[in-house]
């Protein structure tokens, strides 16, 4: 993810009647007195108050006011108000276009390649107008911004041209009652926009024409703050308190980044957001955290991230291919190429040492986008989709899963061998000299739920539909016949009553927990603390964060029990809560999601212990609780799903084809909350939950009534435009 030129750089300084210039003034001066951010949540407004001091008393105030305009993508505009206090003379500004930008926000990155623009050209246009073209270094898109700044009072300026950027220099007459005020307003293109503007002439002309066709800013604050109301009455969430105001910052975020303009692009789910630059913006599974949100909410954008997925489907069948396999392997982290982005090092920081990285045997984020198109058809209802670009999708990772699977004659049933689970920390078996482990249970159970659902939907499709897709896929009755075998005979280690992370993670040594969290404290990383010993945490039981107990954050109890009964084992609720124990005091959450899937499987439950791990996952990134990850950039799916938690975990929400079910847990620091979710063609059903009781409203609309349903099969239908009160 490529650093954009910087727009918002302001450079500034007293010119006093009575003395030379001042020195140039920045949050780090000496002559800093007061700071200040306040973020607007509900207007997506970003402002920020300084006050500066010098040895003579002549003080400065400055106010930042920044949108990014919501309404208008290629909108952004800044305005800067300058208040003197005690002198007179002038503020000179320099207003920069900064071309000349790297990647270095990540330290242990600082090694690696920054620069990712060139062939800058700069220039002047009519009106106050400066910019910039260039393009990245790979793939090459070429960018166009173009910054119209006005002053007030309106001042000509000092034009400078650099090899990467511009400088504009103004002399603003100030005193005390007297402010001034320099707003600079963004307009950016680029060749990648859609509709397209290449060629790259042809971006710069749309930057100067928007640009100089901007509405002043108390125009475009306006529009920006009537955009995100509009996004707030659709997507918002009321919970009382603080855990409500954490709420809502997630919310916004996850807004900033996937925006319903998301669904006009062609871009996936960067892991951190466009916050910061760790993990190179590369796209994991947190789209698994993410959609379930979209899809109640926002379901063009969840369509047009399952359309991304689909796009890359020739990548996914191409990376099966280079490793023998059959059907799409979706890659563990991937980039616009859709290709493997998986870094082959990793740097431990607490022992300095490289080493090799195998994550991308992460192979679980086929059943993750699989995952994603079911749930979201069975919650939009888009059947369109889903016998679509979704059947081809879905069936070709349950192809792939097909083929990855090895018969075993002496367990008579079949092994997918040499994978890493979500757990993160085991990559291979102790004094093994090839990686992976083998039979990992959340790898192997979702890769069968995968096969059923692809049987399922060849069952459902239309007939023409069905061979169409059989014929493409060249998919006969054999390879069929195996899906259905394979989803029924997946093994699923078992070890001391509890379902086993992977085959053998029972014979692993027991680790001294206590031990190393009076030696080290802060033990979430446990993996760097082990390997700085000269040690490895694949000799342990013990996990980064929730990897078998993600079923039951996929699944609820009756069809985690189903699925496991499909394949032969029975899953009752005495095995997983012992699962569920055995692997609670064996983690060590190392990772933003794995608080936030144990909170989610003990809220449901009613565990003692549900709140902790649901607090710790709400103030994740506020507290940076990971020990200075949030610094590298906001983790997108633990905001997501700390959202969901609430709409869906403590709800007991379930889309499907039968109804909307709602089977509320309590959850007493969250005893209340009001929400809005679209359902199969319904929008803006209201739900009201509080202690014993729930409201559930229907907007007025044609469609047929809603059916809900009720724990005990309690059926209702509310006819749009009724509200409905029920005891609990």
């Amino acid at each position: 993810m490529v650093n954009l030129p910087n727009w918002t750089a302001l450079r500034y300084r007293r010119l006093p009647d009575d003395g030379p210039p001042g020195e140039w003034l920045t949050p780090d001066s000496d002559e800093l007195r007061h700071y200040e951010v306040r973020l607007d949540l509900r207007g997506g407004v970003l402002t920020r108050h300084l006050y500066f001091q010098d040895g003579h008393g002549r003080g400065l105030r400055v106010v930042h006011t920044r949108i990014v305009h919501m309404g208008d993508a290629g909108l952004a505009a800044q305005r800067t108000v300058f208040h003197a206090y005690g002198w007179s003379g002038a503020v000179e500004v320099r207003s920069v276009l900064d071309g000349g930008v790297v990647n270095a926000g990540i330290d242990r990155y600082l090694n690696l390649e920054g620069c990712h623009l060139t062939d800058h050209r700069t220039g002047f246009a009519p009106g106050g107008v400066a910019w910039l073209t260039c393009r990245t270094t790979d793939p090459g898109v070429h960018l166009a911004p173009a910054v119209r700044t006005v002053t007030r009072p309106v001042r000509p300026a000092e034009e400078t041209a650099t090899d990467t950027g511009t400088v504009q220099t103004y002399r603003l007459p100030v005193g005390p009652g007297r402010s001034v005020s320099v707003v600079k307003t963004l307009a950016l293109h680029d060749t990648a926009d859609r509709p397209p503007v290449a060629p790259p002439d042809a971006a710069l002309g749309a930057a100067l024409d928007a640009a100089a066709r901007a509405p002043a800013f108390p125009r475009l604050l306006a529009t920006h703050r009537a955009a995100w109301r509009r996004l707030w009455e659709q997507g918002d969430l009321h919970v009382p308190g603080e855990a409500g105001r954490i709420l809502r910052l997630h919310l916004f975020h996850l807004l900033q980044t996937l925006s319903p303009h998301t669904a006009q692009l062609d871009v996936g789910v960067p892991a951190r957001g466009l916050h910061g630059e760790a993990y190179r913006g590369h796209v994991f599974w947190d789209e698994l955290f993410v959609l379930p949100y979209l899809d109640l909410h926002f379901p063009k954008v969840a369509r047009a991230l399952l359309l991304y997925r689909h796009r890359r489907l020739p990548a996914a069948r191409e990376a099966a291919r280079e490793i023998g396999g059959t059907g799409a392997m979706y890659p563990w982290q991937s980039a616009s190429s859709g290709r493997e982005e998986t870094q082959q090092l990793h740097l431990n920081p607490r022992s300095g040492r490289w080493l090799p990285d195998h994550s991308r045997l992460q192979r679980h984020v086929g059943s993750a986008v699989a995952y994603n198109v079911w749930r979201y058809a069975q919650t939009t209802g888009d059947q369109g989709f889903l016998r679509g670009p979704g059947a081809e999708t879905l069936l070709e990772i349950a192809r792939f899963w097909a083929g990855s699977a090895h018969y075993d004659p002496a367990l008579r049933r079949y092994r997918i061998r040499g994978v890493m689970g979500p757990d993160e920390y085991h990559d291979a078996y102790p004094e093994a000299t090839s990686p992976g482990v083998d039979d990992n249970a959340y790898t192997n159970a979702t890769a069968a739920w995968v096969l059923a659902r692809g049987l399922d939907l060849l069952r459902e499709l239309p007939g023409t539909r069905r061979a169409e897709l059989r014929d493409l896929m060249a998919l006969d009755t054999t390879e069929i016949e195996r899906w259905e075998d394979v989803s029924r005979r997946l093994y699923v280690p078992f070890h001391q009553g509890v379902v086993s992370q992977f085959e053998g993670y029972g014979e692993l040594a027991e680790l001294d927990w206590p031990g190393y969290a009076e030696r080290y404290g802060d033990i979430r990383r446990l993996d760097r603390i082990l390997e700085a010993e000269g040690d490895t945490v694949n000799r342990y039981q013990a996990s980064k964060q929730a990897d078998t107990l993600m079923l039951g954050y996929l699944f609820r109890p009756r069809d985690l029990a189903g699925l496991f009964d499909r394949l032969g084992y029975r899953l009752d609720d005495e095995t997983w809560r012992a699962t569920l124990a055995y692997y609670l005091r064996r983690t060590s959450h190392g990772s933003t999601l794995s608080s936030l899937v144990h909170g989610w499987i003990l809220a449901r439950q009613q565990g003692a212990d549900a709140w902790r791990y649901c607090e710790e996952a709400l103030i994740g990134d506020v507290a940076d609780i990971q020990g200075g990850t949030t610094g590298e950039g906001i983790h997108l799916g633990a905001m997501a799903g700390t959202v969901d938690l609430v709409e869906r975990g403590i709800t007991g929400l379930e889309a499907g084809p039968d109804g909307l079910r709602i089977a509320p847990v309590p959850l007493a620091e969250i005893p209340r909350f009001t929400f809005t979710v679209g359902f199969q063609g319904h929008h803006g059903i209201r739900l009201r939950v509080l202690p014993g009781r729930l409201a559930v409203r229907v907007p007025p609309s044609p469609l047929d009534p809603l059916t809900v349903v009720l724990p005990g099969e309690r059926r209702f239908a509310i006819a749009p435009g009724e509200e409905r009160w029920f005891r609990l």
